[in-house]
């Protein structure tokens, strides 16, 4: 959707359950697949996604056109969301393997072939480590490399300097090799 365009049903979405449906349509998406790369499990991403777009529609009245996408402040909404999920039940973010779980290895291994699982296993390896950082590495390292965005978009969305995106990126990274080794992050670049 072109800025201007996106603009004008920002405008509608303020008075209209019906153009605020068009965002939800639009960018959902996109914010659930973000909140479940984050959360790595589904019902938790659509508890977290439900609450974004609330809270979204809540705010719409007071949300100020600056020219950038909707979706930076989708983004930050959910960080926010995503964080408060998780302090509010006092525990680190897990890997939950039942919900990827089949009824047996074998059935698992045919039925999605070895490759796929050793790529899997190897998802979940990394998505565990990054659940053992701390909140503003997450963010970073999710936005940079699960998202693929850009620093600036990524500094836009967390309302940071560039140059602290960089340096957080940085750093989470040097700290994900602590935690699984050099291989593993490398790939992830």
């Amino acid at each position: 959707m072109l800025l201007e365009e996106e603009k004008r049903l920002i405008e509608k979405a303020k008075y209209s359950a019906e153009a605020f449906g068009e965002l939800y349509d639009c960018y959902f998406d996109l914010i659930f697949g973000y909140v479940l790369r984050r959360s790595a499990d589904i019902d938790t991403a659509k508890d977290i996604t439900s609450a974004v777009f609330l809270k979204a529609m809540k705010n719409m009245k007071k949300f100020r056109w600056r020219g950038v996408p909707f979706s930076h402040w989708l983004y930050r909404i959910a960080n926010n969301e995503i964080i408060d999920y998780h302090k509010k039940r006092k525990r680190e973010i897990s890997v939950e393997m039942e919900s990827f779980s089949a009824v047996g290895n074998m059935d698992y291994e045919t039925a999605i072939g070895r490759n796929e699982v050793r790529k899997y296993d190897e998802y979940l390896d990394l998505h565990s480590a990054v659940s053992r950082l701390s909140p503003k590495y997450q963010e970073v390292i999710a936005l940079r490399y699960f998202e693929d965005l850009k620093i600036d978009t990524i500094a836009e969305i967390l309302q940071k300097p560039e140059s602290t995106v960089k340096s957080l990126i940085h750093r989470g990274v040097n700290q994900l090799r602590e935690l699984v080794g050099s291989q593993e992050v490398n790939n992830v670049r």
